[in-house]
């Protein structure tokens, strides 16, 4: 892995790509215990775009029956959140009655977090769960509980693995982070 520049900024190696597929096993082998025997089928919420590298990866090591089901939610401009979250794509069906995995690819305010899962309470969900591939504790500052979590990384901006810096950066197999000066 070797540094990339990306329009204006300069990422560096970050987090590897065996390392996320890791990650990705982990988290996917306690959803298969916490979901062992359902007898209904479960959603899992892929949210648009970043978490769709992810998702994809997780539903291939879900062993039992689920729906795949994809929103798109926007916050970020360039670097930064505009501390402000739309649902730029309404659900792909409805999920009244359902059990509901959300997939992110990465969660730091919570404040995504927070639209979705009010987005799924007016929708009359049964029960939801919440996973990410990475956590940014230092940022969250939500009480919306994470029910499984990859990784936990620092407050930095990353991109790769889903995850982009205006729009590029998602198809790079590893994770990288912003250089600092």
């Amino acid at each position: 892995m070797n540094k990339i520049k990306i329009y204006d900024k300069t990422f560096v190696p970050y987090i590897p790509h065996d390392e996320l597929i890791g990650c990705i096993d982990k988290v996917a082998a306690q959803i298969n215990r916490d979901f062992a025997g359902a007898t209904d089928v479960p959603v899992v919420l892929c949210i648009l775009n970043g978490a769709v590298i992810f998702t994809g990866e997780l539903m291939q090591r879900l062993d039992f029956p689920c729906q795949l089901v994809t929103t798109k939610m926007t916050s970020y401009v360039g670097t930064s959140t505009t501390g402000e979250v739309k649902q730029t794509l309404p659900l792909t069906t409805s999920l009244k009655g359902r059990r509901v995995i959300i997939a992110e690819d990465i969660i730091d305010t919570g404040l995504t977090l927070v639209a979705i899962k009010k987005i799924l309470s007016e929708e009359g969900v049964a029960d939801v769960k919440v996973c990410t591939m990475l956590f940014k504790k230092e940022a969250y500052r939500c009480d919306e509980t994470i029910d499984y979590i990859g990784k936990e990384i620092p407050n930095r901006f990353i991109l790769g693995f889903g995850l982009d810096y205006n729009e590029l950066g998602r198809n790079l197999k590893d994770i990288y982070v912003l250089e600092e000066d």
